[in-house]
């Protein structure tokens, strides 16, 4: 068996493989990211690296021409190591985490939700954290008193804090003979109120959970996670003030075997793979809790519980549920409620004690995710009729009120996060995000992410582009530049015509970055997709898009998308800009909000059943909406009647 050394650059990590093994396992191997969109099937043509010296053995591919391949650039997933070789990750290629806990200045025309504080939730009344720790003095024995230490303790608690109906964690039990007598018999317990998303009997309604020598009563923190596709938060919480103490977020490790679910779900089914695709997502929390606590100076031991929320196929993949079965028609999830879990038997790094509960799912394609964004936006208990919107790989879409509650699903793929554009990526450093363009000379005008020199463009630059170009007449309705047009900028490229938004010397990368008009029929898709979704899902409940009386957007990708312009190019619904509002993360806030309030926990069983879950495939009319969708910004004009009037307008003046 030959070995040999690849060494990564920049991060000049080595790791030795066996000759022939593909390069991307080796960097994963290597604990090196290298963006892998499709999986590693070739497809993308992400994984690009130049090989600086030594011998790989690498296919042909489209996304490389003779000129790139003379330079040394190769496809990582292409590339077999046939020698030591030195290889440097190329700066398109790599994935920096640290935009992803940096402000950006939001874009976002819509009013921004002002997040609950916990002021807010004690006016309420419903400031009633899940777990609370009480401080115990037990009496000694003696003779006369020899009652087990346990009874001991549940005494205690009856007599000093007037606690009943109480049930015992066995971790507990193994823990009390030595823990009481540590201090002089004062302890802290932990206690769970109601502990499940799932309904308990009266019986069970506090558990004890942990027990503790000595005062730790000022010491009660809880973690809100949110499992995203692509990315993955964790928030540290005080239970005992209701206090926000810091949040850290990171990519998916996950990603390196594909951007959506459905990628996720085939690797999962690969020999071992269930048990890989959980190990890292497991890999990535772990790092973002040594992360909050690290920066906090918080001691893992006293994290009580974990509040988490992600997509069907994200929460099985934690869990360690095979989720083969949610990609195969008739589409069903292994469960849509699990019970608490201990987070060490999932191999999270925290104490036996803390209980891992995850936020329950409607369907295998609306999750946990969006359940816990309708609890922190409050539609569920409100009058006002609401469209509901998280933007993204998986689109999904609530509609209703206090009364009833519909949603769908909507497969826009991952254009609104750059893949399937060919210069497409995440919004890092560097990320064209904002577009203009002079309408004498169509020059452009671009803004990239921390201001840095382009090196792609994201999701929101795409959708700002678009917008821009199409309200100019660069673009025409059915997504074809307008070949009539005096300029360089419009050319001939081998994907078919192209706009250049940065010429090569200008760009971190060395190259013209273009929007081709291959990724403006990509996005076009993604687009439909989500307004035919809209149109869908009203329709199935007798409703039309004027009935709304407000749009809810959520997501972190949705803080940056410029209102005006998604709407001109049909992405969302014309409507007032003042009927907008923005949650942010609402995954994340809805994690957060029921690690406070067991109130609110008690609500989430009740909105999962008051969901009707519509599959979009199998409802006749979503086709027809769908290809009527498939233009600038759709075929019935009627649908958008301020920016056809706004198109001609601009299109007058420019003629003048």
């Amino acid at each position: 068996m030959t070995i040999h050394r690849v060494h990564f650059l920049p991060d000049d990590v080595i790791v030795e493989v066996e000759a022939g093994t593909n390069l991307l396992q080796a960097a994963m191997m290597a604990g090196v990211h290298i963006n892998a969109s499709c999986g590693g099937s070739g497809l993308c043509g992400k994984c690009r690296v130049i090989l600086e010296s030594g011998d790989l053995e690498s296919e042909p591919s489209s996304h490389l021409s003779d000129e790139d391949t003379a330079k040394g650039y190769r496809l990582a997933c292409r590339s077999q190591v046939m020698s030591d070789v030195e290889v440097r990750v190329t700066v398109e290629s790599q994935l920096d985490a640290r935009a992803l806990n940096r402000p950006r200045p939001s874009r976002n025309a819509a009013r921004t939700a002002e997040e609950p504080d916990v002021d807010d939730l004690i006016a309420q009344e419903i400031f009633h954290p899940p777990f609370v720790k009480k401080l115990i003095r037990l009496s000694p024995p003696a003779q006369g008193d020899n009652i087990s230490d346990l009874s001991r303790v549940i005494n205690a608690l009856r007599l000093q804090h007037d606690i009943h109906n109480l049930s015992v964690d066995f971790t507990v039990i193994k823990k009390l003979p030595n823990v009481v007598r540590e201090e002089d018999f004062e302890v802290t317990v932990t206690l769970a109120y109601r502990p499940s998303f799932v309904a308990e009997p009266e019986s069970a309604r506090i558990r004890l959970m942990n027990i503790q020598a000595g005062d730790h009563t000022a010491a009660t923190y809880a973690l809100a996670v949110d499992v995203g596709t692509t990315t993955v938060y964790v928030q540290l919480l005080d239970l005992s003030t209701g206090e926000l103490l810091d949040t850290q977020g990171e990519f998916n490790r996950q990603i390196s075997y594909g951007e959506d679910v459905i990628t996720r779900i085939m690797a999962a089914d690969k020999p071992g793979g269930l048990a890989k695709m959980q190990g890292l997502i497991i890999e990535t929390i772990n790092h973002l809790i040594q992360s909050v606590c690290r920066r906090k100076k918080v001691d893992k031991s006293e994290i009580c519980m974990v509040t988490l929320a992600g997509n069907t196929t994200m929460t099985q993949l934690l869990l360690g549920v095979n989720p083969h079965y949610i990609r195969l028609a008739p589409y069903v999830p292994t469960a849509n409620f699990f019970p608490p879990l201990p987070a060490d038997r999932l191999g999270l790094d925290l104490g036996e004690h803390v209980l891992v509960h995850a936020f329950p799912s409607v369907a295998s394609y609306v999750g946990g995710d969006i359940v816990a964004g309708i609890i922190a936006c409050g539609m569920y208990h409100q009058e006002p009729l609401t469209l509901y919107i998280d933007l993204g790989t998986n689109g999904e879409i609530v509609v209703g009120n206090k009364d009833w509650m519909a949603c769908a699903a909507c497969s826009a793929g991952p254009a609104f996060e750059g893949g399937g554009i060919k210069y497409g990526m995440r919004a890092i450093e560097g990320a064209i995000e904002d577009f203009s363009i002079n309408p004498g000379t169509l020059e452009p005008m671009i803004l990239t992410v921390d201001m840095k020199k382009p090196k792609g463009i994201c999701g929101s630059g795409l959708i700002n582009t678009v917008a821009g170009l199409f309200e100019m007449g660069v673009l025409e309705a059915n997504g074809r530049y307008n070949r009539d047009l005096s300029t360089k900028r419009i050319r001939e490229g081998e994907d078919g015509y192209e706009y250049v938004l940065s010429w090569g010397d200008e760009t971190e990368i060395g190259e013209d970055i273009v929007l081709t008009e291959v990724d403006i029929d990509n996005f076009i898709r993604a687009k439909g997709a989500m307004y035919a979704g809209y149109l869908t899902l009203l329709e199935a409940v007798g409703l039309s898009i004027q009935d709304l009386e407000r749009v809810i957007i959520a997501g972190g990708f949705g803080r940056y998308v410029n209102l005006e312009k998604a709407i001109i190019t049909g992405l969302l619904p014309e409507m007032d800009l003042d009927k907008f509002t923005f949650i942010g993360n609402g995954s994340l806030l809805g994690a957060k909000l029921n690690s406070l309030s067991n109130n609110l926990r008690h609500d989430v069983k009740n909105v999962v059943n008051q969901i009707t879950n519509f599959e979009l495939s199998e409802v006749p009319s979503y086709m027809g909406h769908y290809v009527a969708a498939q233009f600038l910004p759709h075929t019935t004009r009627e649908y958008f009647p301020g920016v056809v009037a706004r198109l001609a307008e601009t299109r007058a003046l420019i003629q003048a």
